[in-house]
């Protein structure tokens, strides 16, 4: 599990392609002290094992599915990523419950400033934006971010300088495609709302249900 609060920027180094997967290597320094082949590292928020390391870089296997769902397919050596560890047991939980799974990917349709703030609007698709509320949690190339505004087709965030000088965020530019990963949460209680086992008696779960009953 991860916080999407980005620990530092790497640089890809190589990336070695199969026919449908791929061996990534990222330059790196603090992801790497205490790190160990088998750990967890999220790179742009996907979360990648580790399965060789040394003082200056690590490597993963990224599969098909992982390159069919996020951005790390338009990866190529010299791209800078965002880094994080998995969180410790004993670490701060100063972001969100980030799983490091990426749902889709979404694209920048905006860039503009608002006094010290920098809004992104992203465009994503409807499977992905029925999770994403105002003011409700997303995580975009692994940074947990609050939703500021939704809409027909796009959501908008707003960013702090910290923010974008301290991740990949701050170079993207309008037309770039980024990983997103919508409130885990939010997918558990839609699963739990369905019946388990669909029948022709089963109640759905409406608001006129839950009123019905007192909730």
């Amino acid at each position: 599990m991860f916080t999407g609060l980005v620990e530092e920027i790497g640089t890809v180094e190589r990336i070695v392609r199969g026919r449908h997967s791929a061996v990534l290597t990222v330059r790196a320094s603090k992801v790497l002290a205490g790190s160990e082949i088998g750990d967890s590292i999220a790179v742009n928020g996907v979360c990648l094992t580790v399965v060789d390391l040394d003082a200056q870089q690590f490597s993963a296997d990224v599969m098909h599915e992982t390159l069919n769902r996020s951005a790390l397919a338009g990866l190529k050596p010299g791209s800078r990523v965002n880094l994080e560890r998995a969180m410790p047991a004993d670490g701060r939980f100063g972001g969100h419950i980030v799983a490091g799974h990426i749902d889709g990917v979404g694209t920048i349709t905006e860039i503009r400033r608002d006094d010290t703030a920098v809004w992104y609007t992203v465009q994503a698709p409807p499977a992905l934006l029925r999770y994403v509320v105002e003011k409700g949690s997303i995580a975009l190339d692994g940074i947990s971010l609050t939703v500021a505004g939704t809409g027909p087709g796009w959501f908008s965030v707003s960013v702090i300088p910290h923010t974008a000088a301290q991740t990949v965020l701050g170079e993207r530019r309008k037309g770039d495609a980024v990983n997103l990963e919508t409130d885990l949460i939010g997918k558990y209680v839609e699963k739990l709302m369905a019946p388990a086992v669909p029948t022709e008696t089963a109640a759905p779960i409406t608001r006129e249900f839950l009123a019905r009953y007192g909730f």
